[in-house]
């Protein structure tokens, strides 16, 4: 039966008047269906209930109806229910495939999928072959990336791209299984292979070019996105990798001409202008590259690399003032972005207001950044504030880290002749002076006070006589 838009729509009107009306209307089963099915597409669970409640209060025989109730029970997590309505279509209709369809579905809700797959593989026998086939090929495919089996899932998203050309979801997922298995390669062969018989797939150019570029060759991956563009010049994705290839070729005035392509094309991308902003700072174009870093921040205040770009672009400057000013507006969007937290604590650092970048530090291992270099400007901006003791604690968590490091262990022994425990000062040098002995200067430049001291003074020269 053929059913149009216009005939959806008008069943839909219908339905949606008797349910405020509670008039009782009746609607054939393939009306039901596609109402149902409309709602499930926009995500109006409740509403397609009521459809299946009513049409199988209407049409109780119909196995389809009963299917449309299985979807929702697995939306629900009520497996068993489902089971066994799946169960009693069985015995009813034991050859249709879609029972065994919905089946592997319940399985893999479950994260059982080795037996949906197997389930699904019993569907494809009873297929009737022709596009119900591809649909299977792509949840087979889907159920072995559950399985982290990647080389399965290539072979049944091709079997898909072998039965309909145009779709681009499996080709998608199968340069995704390439790419995690890093076999960049095989997948330019195979995307060449498969270009040769699709020459105007733009979305295989791309992908192509993609590839390319991971493996930085950069002309090639230009000429794959030319392609795609002479396919589909309306293709934004072609554009803004042509524009990153140029970048990588230096050419940054050809660069911005495509990222500006993309402007016109559609409502303007906070990527597309920060890529413009770098390319202008790369042309010394200050004013510029300015303006567009700030275009892309105000176009999405979400974006992370365009409140860095802005801040660094002071920096470099050495505009601190400004910097300071960008990142407390980018720390307020967004307080639990660490990159955000790490360059807040450098800005204020150069700035010497010290106790801002250790708060800024902080945060920073708060939110899980544990790089060394974190641990350490934590300490010496505590030391340089009088928090020994605090300086210690964040120390020794760097040490559950970072076990063996004669830059941490310096410090501690420095800290701990500070507070006057010199056993475990004595401990933390001579095991600083093991690891390696060129680092005895922080000793000197971080505690001045203790050069006099003639048990630190004694093992300092140890470790220096030990270096050379």
């Amino acid at each position: 039966m053929n059913y149009s838009q216009d005939d959806e729509n008008l069943s839909l009107t219908k339905f949606e008047s008797m349910l405020k009306t509670n008039d009782i209307l009746f609607f054939d089963s393939s009306e039901f269906e596609n109402i149902i099915h409309h709602y499930l597409e926009n995500g109006k669970i409740a509403l397609a209930k009521k459809a299946i409640k009513l049409g199988l209060e209407q049409h109780p025989g119909s196995i389809n109806l009963r299917l449309f109730q299985v979807e929702i029970l697995v939306i629900e997590n009520k497996f068993p229910e489902a089971d066994d309505i799946l169960e009693s279509l069985h015995n009813l209709e034991p050859l249709n495939e879609e029972i065994f369809i919905q089946k592997a579905n319940v399985l893999s809700k479950q994260d059982k999928h080795k037996e949906a797959i197997h389930t699904l593989l019993m569907a494809l026998d009873l297929s009737n072959s022709g596009n119900d086939d591809a649909d299977i090929f792509a949840l087979i495919g889907m159920e072995f990336l559950f399985l982290d089996a990647f080389d399965d899932a290539v072979t049944y998203f091709k079997k898909c791209l072998e039965a309909d050309t145009s779709d681009y979801a499996a080709l998608n997922n199968i340069i995704y299984c390439y790419d995690f298995l890093n076999k960049n390669e095989e997948a330019i062969e195979y995307l060449n292979t498969f270009l040769d018989s699709n020459p105007y797939c733009e979305v295989g150019w791309h992908q192509l070019g993609r590839q390319y570029f991971t493996i930085k060759a950069y002309k090639k991956a230009f000429t794959a996105f030319d392609f795609a563009i002479i396919s589909d010049d309306t293709f934004i994705g072609a554009y803004i990798e042509k524009g990153k290839v140029l970048e990588k070729l230096k050419k940054y005035e050809e660069a911005i001409e495509n990222y500006k392509i993309t402007l016109a094309l559609d409502d303007p991308t906070a990527f597309a202008l920060l890529r413009i902003g770098h390319c202008y700072e790369k042309l010394n174009q200050e004013d510029l590259a300015i303006q567009f870093f700030k275009k892309s921040i105000n176009e999405d205040p979400s974006l992370d690399k365009g409140w860095i770009a802005i801040t660094k672009f002071y920096m470099k400057r050495l505009n601190y003032q400004k910097a300071l000013y960008y990142i407390k507006r980018a720390v307020s969007a967004d307080v639990d972005n660490v990159l955000y937290w790490k360059l807040y604590a450098t800005v204020n650092k150069r700035l010497n207001f010290l106790e801002e970048a250790e708060h800024g530090y902080k945060r920073s291992l708060e939110l899980g950044n544990y790089e060394l270099d974190t641990w350490l400007n934590r300490a010496d901006i505590l030391i340089a504030l009088g928090e020994h003791r605090a300086a210690i604690f964040n120390l020794l968590q760097a040490t559950e880290f970072y076990t063996e490091n004669a830059e941490i262990e310096y410090r501690l022994g420095g800290l701990y002749f500070t507070v006057h425990q010199s056993e475990e000062g004595r401990f933390h040098l001579k095991n600083a002076k093991r690891i390696n002995g060129d680092y005895s200067f922080i000793v000197t430049e971080l505690f001045p006070k203790l050069n006099d001291k003639p048990m630190v003074r004694d093992i300092i020269s140890e470790s220096k006589k030990a270096s050379n």
